[in-house]
């Protein structure tokens, strides 16, 4: 009787285990597809496929939702207008002779009667006569004002902006730089912390010395101060001063994990055979400790959306052109003394949305990637 040829037995990886327990966790798919759907929305606003138009004024000021109608805007306007004087009262005309009577007739249209006793052929063309007629064709194309929707499906800020387009395209804003800082203060964390744990000796001393300096001020104060100090608004410099003061967590992490890696069997293996000290450091032990890194990068994308949100909110943010979550809220706190609460309304839910999902699959990914878990 023949024997049956054995089977090779696979153990499964480590990322093969993670996804099948967040597979199993209903909290962590829920989360990822609201957050995979923020993502998917920022990478259509950016192409320019959605919110394209954003800044466009569609609605009257402050057009309400659709879902509560038309509100007293339209009789406020007309109890307004009641008062003002009707356009076919004329002042009363001076008994001085008005220099630029002729002009303001020739703008409105009016033709003066020719002066008696002057002879019909003394009259000469006006030289102005076709600067005169393209002020009146602008005036008349200006006069042409665009109709405006009465309501918007979330409402209008004070231009008219449609609410729903402006969190649209604020979203791309406050999702970019979160990811960009996140990934920036990730990828500084890791070098700094890889370098000094594995290392040691005078090159540990200088980063622990160097991360308790950033440890030692209060993290907003200190990125209200750097703020403060470049005086230069844009999305760069939020994703520079988020990334470059955010590093000191990761660091913490990964100096411990390289400290407790650096001395085991599979490293002293690879010195063995002459592996270089980068090749043990980034190709032997980083894959081992990479789930920290990715739990750490998924933190710090929700602490700097939320960083980023109270920069603009107190106007060290973006600049006036560009619309965030933040700068959202900042016009917000005005329109709510005049009862306009939609705009932080939209912001708000938007917000508290992916930073929820955020944090959700954040902690759900952390139990997945725990090896203590297998």
């Amino acid at each position: 009787m023949p024997f049956d040829k054995p089977q090779h037995v696979v153990s499964p990886s480590l990322w093969a285990l993670a996804w099948k327990r967040l597979k199993a966790s209903r909290i962590a798919m829920v989360s990822l597809a609201i957050v995979a759907a923020f993502i998917v929305l920022i990478l259509l606003s950016g192409t320019g496929l959605v919110a394209k138009d954003w800044a466009r004024e569609t609605g009257v000021n402050y057009a309400p939702p659709t879902f509560l109608g038309t509100d007293l805007e339209q009789a406020q306007s007309t109890a307004a207008t009641a008062g003002a004087p009707a356009a076919s009262d004329k002042p009363t005309e001076l008994p001085i002779q008005d220099p630029l009577a002729d002009a303001l007739a020739d703008i409105r249209g009016e033709k003066k009667p020719a002066a008696e006793g002057v002879a019909a052929e003394s009259q000469t063309v006006d030289p102005l006569a076709d600067v005169m007629a393209d002020i009146r064709a602008k005036g008349t194309q200006a006069a042409t004002v665009e109709a405006r929707l009465p309501t918007l499906p979330f409402g209008g800020d004070k231009w008219g902006r449609d609410v729903l387009k402006k969190t649209i395209k604020g979203s791309e804003t406050s999702i970019f730089v979160g990811l960009a800082a996140a990934f920036v203060a990730t990828l500084l964390g890791t070098v700094f912390g890889a370098v000094a744990g594995y290392y040691g000796r005078w090159l540990d001393d200088f980063f622990n010395w160097f991360y308790s300096v950033f440890t030692a001020i209060p993290y907003l104060l200190l990125i209200l101060a750097v703020a403060a100090v470049l005086q230069q608004k844009g999305t760069l410099t939020i994703i520079l001063i988020l990334g470059l003061t955010g590093w000191t967590g990761t660091f913490r992490l990964i100096r411990g994990e390289y400290l407790k890696h650096k001395g085991r069997e599979y490293v002293q293996a690879a010195d063995a055979i002459g592996a270089s000290n980068g090749r043990r450091m980034f190709v032997h032990i980083f894959p081992n400790v990479s789930h920290v890194v990715l739990v750490q990068l998924s933190i710090y994308t929700v602490a700097f959306i939320k960083a980023e949100v109270i920069l603009s909110f107190l106007g060290f943010g973006v600049p006036v052109d560009v619309v965030s979550w933040g700068s959202m809220l900042n016009e917000a706190q005005n329109e709510l003394i005049l009862g306009k609460w939609w705009q932080l309304a939209a912001a708000g839910t938007a917000m508290a949305l992916l930073v929820t999902a955020f944090s959700l699959f954040t902690d759900e990914l952390r139990d997945a990637l725990d090896p203590k878990l297998k």
